[in-house]
């Protein structure tokens, strides 16, 4: 077990867990949030990359780079969407859909990998999406547009593009972490330079900068470094038990702090969510060991 890259991991996705209470105190929209991320991302791994001298010794390989640019446009949009969500929705609702990304993951891997989905998987799944429209309170929305305009879709495609990033960063290996996410925040430059309205940065306070800029070179840069240079190193039953560092610390911080109060349906939908996923972590390996001990009996 790689304690190291276990910590790593723990450290980013507390972290994480925090960049709702800083988005909502950017004062700024998703799109021109993550171009500003990219941007100071960039520049603080290209000059760690640069110090540490990882530049000269780079291996680039063209496979490996046109995962990276792919892996790059779907970590753009899972961020678009996740910060979309944080403006329409509570950062505890927001978070608990994003985090369905491990039920997607295994739906990947089901469509695009032939692996065999189980019933328990497939039940969990289907819990799951219960849990989700639980926590959303459809309850209270009399219209489809309604239901549409609350988030829940930039929510879902955020936990999409989540797993997506998961995916397909498990397959680069490679390239170093400095290299890996320095062309993912420049591809984030590139994609959403021509969305941008630079009037939303006209009249920010100082304390809007902080924010922006704590989001930007703290969550972006030093996160995901941390992210993709543990993720490689860990298994992923490891990786899908320690994000939930992420939704505790989001949910806390919403709880404790913004005074967000969830309705018993919503308490009862994150609870299926977070339950369903950890059956699903934990089942396989629950099946290995009981096969190894009838072996070894």
């Amino acid at each position: 077990m790689n304690i190291s890259a276990m910590l790593k991991l723990t450290i980013a996705m507390a972290i994480f867990g925090s960049i709702g209470f800083f988005t909502i105190h950017t004062g700024i929209p998703a799109v021109e949030l993550v171009f500003v991320r990219c941007i100071c991302a960039t520049l603080f791994l290209g000059t760690m990359w640069y110090i540490t001298g990882g530049h000269k010794t780079e291996k680039w390989d063209k496979k490996e780079v046109g995962k990276t640019l792919i892996c790059g446009v779907f970590i753009v949009l899972n961020w678009v969407f996740l910060f979309k969500a944080f403006e329409e929705m509570s950062i505890s609702i927001a978070i608990s859909i994003y985090n369905l990304a491990p039920i997607f993951v295994l739906m990947l891997g089901a469509v695009l990998l032939a692996e065999k989905m189980t019933i328990q998987g497939i039940i969990a799944t289907v819990i799951c999406f219960l849990g989700s429209i639980l926590i959303v309170g459809i309850e209270h929305f009399q219209s489809i547009d309604q239901f549409f305009n609350s988030g829940f879709i930039w929510a879902l495609l955020s936990a999409l593009f989540y797993a997506l990033t998961m995916f397909t960063s498990k397959t680069i290996n490679g390239l170093s972490s400095y290299a890996l996410t320095f062309v993912q925040t420049t591809v984030g430059i590139v994609m959403l330079l021509p969305f941008c309205d630079f009037t939303v940065f006209q009249g920010l306070t100082t304390s809007n900068w902080l924010f922006i800029f704590g989001t930007g070179i703290i969550h972006t840069g030093f996160v995901y470094y941390l992210f993709f240079d543990s993720i490689r190193n860990l298994s992923t039953v490891i990786v899908s038990v320690l994000v939930f560092v992420d939704p505790v610390v989001a949910i806390l911080l919403d709880v404790l702090i913004l005074s967000f109060k969830p309705s018993l349906l919503q308490v009862l939908g994150i609870a299926l969510i977070f339950g369903s996923i950890l059956y699903i972590v934990f089942m396989p390996t629950q099946k290995v060991v009981a096969h190894e001990k009838t072996s070894s009996s």
